[in-house]
């Protein structure tokens, strides 16, 4: 839908579309978004860049207006998170993870929780990785097996069902996904296995975690690669981060190895990373990749003994 509203210091023509606010010429991408925030029937837009922008004389199509904005941003940081599988629920409610914390969307998809709110930190919640769910009074806490973790809840009569249906859905997906990983053998070089997304039946990964280094070899329809990776972490606290990561891209897996320069020119996986600090992790760790060729196996082993 189109308005006419002031912004820039003059009356233009708005309209919200699936990746922004088009402001006569100009498209405010939602992945440059930091904040959007009501006040007192004006819209202000904070860029990540620190510019602020001011939406106002909206009339009656304020309402309307502000919700079709909502509903915009949190579809496309839906697309963000890679959370493509339909909604079991949603819900209105508070929510709290590390210094974040305030009230927004909260959606329970069969295999994670995603959060919602009026910002970038947006989050996605793996259910497959949760080690405890416990509900406490009207509050909902997710622990990860990496140690993150995410409360939820004040959702009203809403609650108590959600609460049941996350705790199903994730008994349902790490027997899913347990299912799946027996079909898959570990073969030396690799110390690993593990899945994208337990929908993804036919795909998987091996990895070889040790002494620091780690090469992950991707089993999918694409062209074979390997991608190698250095940290300073413990073994366990980098192979576990590293499963959180490629779970989280799910079939976008050219996320973890395209270069900046690329990663620039696209918007979507730019929130993306926004939005999930497991793949920034693994990014932030890249020593390469490796082509398959005559002379791999040899290049992978001097890699890995150092």
């Amino acid at each position: 839908m189109k308005y006419e509203a002031q912004a820039f210091g003059a009356v233009r023509q708005i309209e919200l579309k699936r990746e922004g606010v088009q402001i006569g010429e100009r498209l405010l991408d939602f992945a440059d978004v930091s904040l959007m925030r009501p006040v007192n029937h004006r819209i202000f837009i904070e860029m990540l860049g620190g510019e602020t922008v001011e939406i106002s004389m909206l009339g009656f199509s304020y309402d309307g207006f502000w919700e079709e904005l909502m509903q915009k941003f949190s579809d496309r940081s839906m697309e963000a998170l890679f959370a493509e599988e339909a909604p079991l629920m949603k819900c209105e409610g508070e929510y709290q993870f590390g210094s974040e914390h305030g009230r927004g969307l909260i959606v329970l998809m069969p295999d994670a929780v995603c959060i919602l709110p009026q910002n970038c930190h947006a989050v996605r919640i793996p259910l497959c990785f949760a080690s405890d769910i416990t509900l406490k009074g009207y509050q909902l806490s997710i622990t990860l097996e990496s140690g993150g973790r995410y409360t939820v809840g004040k959702m009203g009569y809403d609650t108590k069902p959600f609460a049941e249906r996350c705790i199903k859905a994730s008994q349902d997906v790490k027997l899913r996904r347990s299912r799946m990983l027996s079909k898959h053998e570990v073969r030396p070089p690799f110390t690993e296995k593990g899945l994208f997304r337990t929908a993804q039946t036919d795909e998987y990964y091996l990895a070889a975690v040790k002494n620091g280094r780690c090469a992950v070899e991707l089993f999918t329809h694409d062209d074979s690669a390997t991608y190698l990776y250095r940290y300073q972490e413990e073994d366990s606290v980098f192979a576990c981060r590293l499963r959180e990561a490629m779970e989280a891209i799910g079939s976008r897996r050219e996320i973890i190895y395209i270069s900046d320069e690329q990663l620039a020119e696209k918007p979507l996986f730019r929130m993306a990373l926004a939005r999930c600090d497991a793949v920034s992790f693994l990014r932030g760790k890249s020593a390469g990749r490796l082509i398959h060729n005559a002379g791999h196996s040899r290049v992978l082993s001097e890699f890995l003994e150092g």
